[in-house]
Order: structure tokens, then C-alpha cells, then sequence
């Protein structure tokens, strides 16, 4: 069966470019924290490639700026690239979508608190800081906020007496199941 063809980007290779042959998307609206990329790329290296696209005249990373400007920061000179063509609007989307759609994903908080835990104090490299793991780990609850406690949950779920709201009868629990 053969895949539909679906409207997009062309992919036309992965290489490794000169960081001094790629442009920065202009107008890029994200910020990144290039010290945090910096610290991973020591730690890992480049295990993502960037997204450039080839318009025939230059090489423009739509997705991965900051990275590459950590690779630079590094002292890298060549980056991993998946090279693609594509329109300007796709381009600008591109960019669009790579900034915000990993923001627009939540945490299974129990997951990430046991793969952090589990690194044994050591996250040099994931952008974690020991502060956030203690607050995962030890879930503290805002000021004012009472702890749970399953023996008030079980009382107002199983009561041991009954109040009849019509007549005001009162029964035990087990008087009821009768």
C-alpha cells in the first residue's frame, strides 16, 4: 500500500554543515536559554538535529537557533542537519510550530519524578535544577492546604452512622445494606 501524499516540506538530505554556512531564521521569535543547550551539548552532544532549509542561495535553520548558536558557543565548528525545501510560508510555520508546539505537552508528574530520581542527584545536562526535583519528589503543598489523609476520605465515604434526611433516623452503616 503506498502512503498518501500529504501536503509539505521536501526532505532532501542529513548532513553536517559548517556552523559559518547557516543562517539564523530571521525574525525568530523565541528566546532560548542557551546556557541550558550549552550544558547538554557537553554533557550529550548534538543528539537532535537542526532543520535548515536550502533556498537555493543559503542555508536557514528553521528549527534549532539556539542550539547552534550552543554548538558555536562550544566551539563546534559543524552541526547535524536535516536539510529540506520548502516555501516561505512553510518555512515561517516551521519555525511557528517548533517554538510552540513542545510547550503545548504536559508531564505525567509521578513519571518524570522517578526517571530524575533515579539520576541520582546528577543532571548535569537535562535543564532539571535540584530545587524542581525536591518539590517533585516531596509534592509540597501550597501554605494553608491540608494534607491528605485517607482516614477522613474513608469516613466520608463509609460514615459509621446514617441519618435518614426524611425522617431523621439514625442507623449504622451496616443497618443500611439490611
Amino acid at each position: 500500500m503506498t502512503e498518501p501524499t500529504l501536503p509539505g516540506v521536501t526532505y532532501t538530505a542529513t548532513r553536517d554543515i559548517p556552523l559559518d554556512d547557516l543562517t539564523r531564521y530571521p525574525g525568530n521569535p523565541r528566546r532560548g536559554d542557551t546556557e541550558a543547550l550549552r550544558a547538554s551539548i557537553r554533557r550529550h552532544g548534538q543528539y537532535r538535529s537542526l532543520v535548515v532549509r536550502d533556498t537555493g542561495t543559503q542555508l536557514v535553520v528553521l528549527a534549532g537557533n539556539h542550539t547552534s548558536d550552543a554548538l558555536r558557543a562550544e566551539g563546534r565548528t559543524t552541526a547535524r542537519c536535516e536539510v529540506i525545501e520548502c516555501t516561505d510560508d512553510q518555512a515561517r510555520r516551521i519555525n511557528l510550530a517548533d517554538n510552540k508546539l513542545a510547550e503545548l505537552g504536559t508531564y505525567d508528574e509521578e513519571d518524570l519524578a522517578a526517571m530524575l530520581v533515579a539520576l541520582d542527584g546528577d543532571l548535569e545536562g537535562t535543564g532539571w535544577s535540584a530545587s524542581e526535583v525536591a518539590r517533585l519528589v516531596s509534592a509540597e503543598l501550597p501554605d494553608g492546604f491540608p494534607a491528605y489523609d485517607e482516614s477522613i476520605a474513608d469516613g466520608l465515604l463509609n460514615p459509621a452512622t446514617h441519618t435518614c434526611p426524611n425522617c431523621g433516623h439514625t442507623f449504622t452503616g451496616g443497618e443500611a445494606a439490611a
